[in-house]
Parts: structure tokens; C-alpha cells; sequence
């Protein structure tokens, strides 16, 4: 029988799973689950050590006996800490040594009770990866759980060999093991080098979806050069990803009106991912809601990053690296899927909307020199502007790897600063505002064209269902305004072009857009109603869902 603890128990299948076959375990009173369901597996063989300082010595003889990475289980409290010296030998000799500490629930440390001190991270630096695992008491819990130990069981033999720390928290009761068996628990593996192992099991999969996030156009990585990628994949790509093959672009719009069992059939059997940030939130649902089979990650550094929850594989490699050794081997997907995905993206009208945020942002998209640099702003911007098509020579930048509004037009004007080509900086009033000092400092010339639109207010904010912005919350949440950029814009050298409607913007989008560099920086400030993108977009996505 085995603990009702739902973190040992993960723990427990993945150290087997991750072929740990040794454990040592010193006695005490918290870590008897952990005890308990360890000496209980038939796939350990367990040592019973009583002092922690032996016992972690006697656990890396037996890692260095074989090369298989071994386990010591300790109490909470101070038997953690006189496991230091044996952590510190494993470290410096690089033996994968496998730390398991039970802990006190968090909210008692440091309160007085006995044999608690803060257990996380106390190895520092000796350690190649230190996890602190919840007490699971949701699916969300369980699935973090599951990633932390993951994680920490492949940092033991990842860029060399070194020992790992697993911190367990254990609330009371802990003394019963109801468990008749072992659950099933998702194992991550990371593969490198050679691919061909994955191939057989990349053919097994007749519908595949590769999904490639943010890739920075100085290094993205080729991929639209391989020949007949979408053969073989249904290919998802933002603008921010930079790529310029076949892909379905309009993620959000295509899935809108899809129902439960709709869903079911564009979710992939097997996902591969590549790249950065993903902005769509409708594809991060059904790739969570609906998981795929298999999930493979593509990933230089070889780091864990499983944002649909589903992670199976890290493949430690460029894209292209990996792509190149599989494809000239790869059977064809399943054509019916991909003609699924292509026909639902092709079918969608191209949207065209009035005077507003979004209609701006689409006009000055259309009329874009074939070749320049597009700076998207977070929030509502960016989102808006994967609305519509690009042409494929324009490269495309955003500061997606914290979505802050923070520094997202001192980055353009940095990046135009060192380019010789046109750059096109769109940006929401509160971002700009926010960040007004990046046109401080008069490193910029007349290659840099600001489009700031201006809703006196975060826009994007009337946008999150159930959020009522009555009264003062609408004040404080959004931050109103009555700010206008003429005086900072031509204080600071820009050509100030302010548009109130349709009729400006027609006047006014020629001298934005001319590709010819003028004698001076450019700032168009469109005024907008802040309520009228949010009651656009819900019309347009009626009007494809009807």
C-alpha cells in the first residue's frame, strides 16, 4: 500500500521511470509517507541508513558504483542540512545524486515548531536544480508537480552529471497508505544528437501541428527554407514568429466559433513546438483542453517549457537542425487534417473595420513598404495586428518575453537607431506615455515612424470578460486620461501627424507609409473611442461564426 499523498506519489513513479533503481532512507517521523511508498515499489532496492551524514556518502558510493543516479530520503529539519558535505563531494565529483527531503507545510516555517527551517534552495549553488513541489489539491497542482519533478530528474545528467534537490511539503494526517496503486504520471525525456529514435514514432502520428513561436528575425532560425514543411505538418505561425512558409496565421479567428467536438478534430495527435511566445489564448486552450498524444519541444538550451501541458520530449536542438535529419524520412501527414486547418484559415473574410484602433492598425498593416521593421507594443496592438496579413520581407519585433508595456518603444527606438531600413513602432497610448523617455534621449533619426494610438486609457482592459468597470474601478483599472503626444513629438524633432477620422487617416497614411525616408522621425497619433474595438471584434467573430 502507498501514501494518499498525491506529490510522493508522482515523485515515486517518476524516479523509477527516470531509472533510479537505489534508495537510501534515514529514519524520522514526516518522511514516513515517502518511506513507506518507496520500500514499497518493487522497482527499488532500499538501504536503511540512520545518519544523514553516512547516508549521503553511503548514496553517492552507490551512484559511483554503477553511474545510475541514487536517492536519499531525510526527515525535515536539521537531517537536511547534514547532508550538505555529500551534496558538495556530488557536485564537484559530478555524480547524479538524487536528494528527497520531506518539509513542514510551508506556513510553519519559522514559527517555532519543531524541525523546521527553510528547506528550499539550502543546497545554493551545489546543486544543478533545487524544486519545491506543491500539496496537490487541484489538476493544476498535480500538473506543476509533475513538471517540477521532471525537471529536477533531468538536470542529473544534463551538460554533465551532479546531484539534484526535491523539497516535499507534507501536511498531517501522514501516517496512513490507503493507496492500492500507483497512478500513471506523465514522463518527460530529452533527446539529443542523433533523431532517428523519434522517427518511427513521428510516422506513427498521422495528424501533426507544428506550432512556431517568437523567433527574432536576426536569429530565426531558416525554417521556411526547408522544402514541404507543410507537407508533413499543419504549420501555426504568429507574425511574431517571422515565418515565412505556408501557415495558418489567423489562429484566434479560425478557432472562434469551433465547438467542443469541432475542437477535438483540429487538435493534433502529435504537437511539435519551436521558438518563443505564443500570443493566441484560443490555441493555448484547445492545445490544454484538448492534448495531444505526444508533445514535442524543440529547444537549443534543453530547458523544460511545457506551456500546453502536455510536454513528452525535449528535443535538444536548432529547428532546423532537428527538421532537416526527420523530414527527408517523414511519411506525410494526414492530408484531410491539414485541408481542415488550410480550408477553415482560407475561407475567413479578411476583416475590414471602420475608423477605430483596429481599423488603423489594418490600413497602415496594408500599406506597409515591402520592406521595413514593425515594432508591436503589447496589449491590444499586438493582439490586433495578428488580424491581418503582412507582407512576408517585413520583420517583425515585440518585447513578448515578459509582455510588459514597459520599454516596448525604447527597444524600436534602439533597434532603428542601428538599422538602416524603415522602422514602424505601433503602440497604445499608456505604452507610450509609459515610456515616453525613449524619445529623450535623441538617438534616432528620420528612418523611426511612430503610429500611437490614443484611447486615453488601456483599451485592451474592457476587453476581459466579467470585469465590471463601474465608477472609480474604470479611473484606477484603465488609467483615463486626457494626454496628447503633440507637444512631447515636436518638442523632440518628430513630424507631428494627429488623425480624427476615416477622411485624416486617408490623408494623412500616404506621407506615414511613403518608403523613402523623410528629414525627419514621424509620430502618427490616431484618437479613438475606447469601446468601439471591443463591440468590432464581437461582430466580426458573430458575422464568421454566423
Amino acid at each position: 500500500m502507498y501514501t494518499d499523498k498525491k506529490s510522493i506519489l508522482q515523485l515515486a513513479v517518476l524516479l523509477a521511470a527516470h531509472g533510479v533503481r537505489k534508495v537510501v532512507l534515514c529514519p524520522g517521523s514526516r518522511d514516513i509517507p515517502l518511506v513507506h511508498t518507496f520500500s514499497s515499489m518493487p522497482e527499488f532496492t532500499c538501504y536503511q541508513v540512520t545518519d544523514e551524514r553516512s547516508a549521503g556518502f553511503f548514496a553517492l558510493g552507490l551512484a559511483l558504483h554503477d553511474g545510475r543516479p541514487a536517492a536519499v530520503c531525510c526527515t525535515s529539519g536539521s537531517a537536511l542540512l547534514n547532508l550538505h558535505p555529500a551534496v558538495a563531494e556530488a557536485f564537484y565529483r559530478q555524480v547524479p545524486l538524487v536528494v528527497i527531503s520531506a518539509d513542514r507545510p510551508m506556513a510553519w516555517i519559522g514559527q517555532m515548531d519543531g524541525q523546521t527551517l527553510p528547506q528550499a534552495g539550502v543546497f545554493g549553488t551545489l546543486v544543478k536544480k533545487s524544486v519545491h513541489l506543491p500539496e496537490v489539491s487541484s489538476a493544476e497542482d498535480e500538473w506543476y508537480c509533475n513538471r517540477l519533478i521532471n525537471e529536477a530528474l533531468l538536470a542529473v545528467d544534463h551538460h554533465g552529471r551532479g546531484p539534484v534537490h526535491i523539497n516535499v511539503p507534507v501536511s498531517e494526517p501522514f501516517f496512513d497508505c490507503p493507496v492500492g496503486s500507483l497512478p500513471q504520471a506523465r514522463v518527460i525525456t530529452r533527446c539529443s544528437g542523433s533523431f532517428s529514435s523519434l522517427l518511427e514514432d513521428l510516422n506513427r502520428y498521422p495528424r501533426r501541428m507544428l506550432v512556431i513561436g517568437q523567433e527574432d528575425p536576426m536569429f530565426q532560425d531558416g525554417l521556411d527554407r526547408l522544402a514541404d514543411v507543410d507537407r508533413y505538418f499543419v504549420c501555426v505561425a504568429e507574425h511574431l514568429a517571422n515565418y515565412h512558409g505556408t501557415a495558418v496565421r489567423n489562429i484566434d479567428a479560425v478557432l472562434y466559433f469551433q465547438d467542443k467536438e469541432a475542437r477535438l478534430g483540429l487538435s493534433p495527435d502529435l504537437l511539435i513546438t519551436c521558438g518563443g511566445h505564443i500570443i493566441s489564448k484560443r490555441l493555448k486552450q484547445l492545445l490544454r483542453s484538448c492534448p495531444p498524444q505526444a508533445h514535442w519541444h524543440i529547444t537549443p538550451t534543453g530547458e523544460v517549457a511545457d506551456l500546453f501541458q502536455s510536454l513528452t520530449t525535449l528535443i535538444e536542438a536548432r529547428p532546423t537542425e532537428f527538421l532537416s535529419q526527420v523530414l527527408p524520412q517523414c511519411v506525410e501527414a494526414d492530408g484531410g487534417y491539414r485541408e481542415r486547418w488550410q480550408q477553415l484559415s482560407a475561407k475567413l473574410p479578411r476583416p475590414d473595420f471602420p475608423y477605430s484602433e483596429m481599423g488603423v492598425i489594418g490600413k497602415v498593416m496594408q500599406h506597409l513598404p515591402q520592406t521595413c521593421s514593425l515594432h508591436l507594443a503589447n496589449s491590444s496592438v499586438v493582439r490586433y495586428a495578428q488580424l491581418f496579413p503582412l507582407p512576408a520581407s517585413v520583420k517583425v519585433l515585440s518585447n513578448r518575453g515578459m509582455n510588459g508595456i514597459e520599454g516596448s518603444l525604447s527597444a524600436a527606438v534602439g533597434y532603428a537607431a542601428a538599422s538602416g531600413e524603415l522602422n514602424f513602432a505601433f503602440i497604445g497610448d499608456l505604452s507610450f506615455f509609459y515610456d515616453m523617455n525613449a524619445l529623450w534621449n535623441h538617438c534616432y533619426g528620420p528612418n523611426l515612424r511612430i503610429l500611437l494610438l490614443n484611447n486615453r486609457g488601456g483599451e485592451i482592459f474592457h476587453a476581459l470578460p466579467g470585469l465590471n468597470l463601474a465608477g472609480d474601478t474604470h479611473r484606477f483599472v484603465v488609467g483615463t486620461h486626457q494626454t496628447t503626444a503633440r507637444g512631447w513629438a515636436e518638442t523632440c524633432g518628430f513630424e507631428y501627424l494627429p488623425v480624427y477620422d476615416e477622411a485624416d487617416l486617408a490623408k494623412t497614411l500616404p506621407r506615414f507609409v511613403q518608403p523613402a525616408v523623410t528629414g525627419r522621425p514621424m509620430l502618427l497619433e490616431a484618437f479613438t473611442d475606447p469601446t468601439t474595438d471591443v463591440q468590432l471584434l464581437k461582430n466580426y467573430y458573430h458575422s464568421i461564426k454566423s
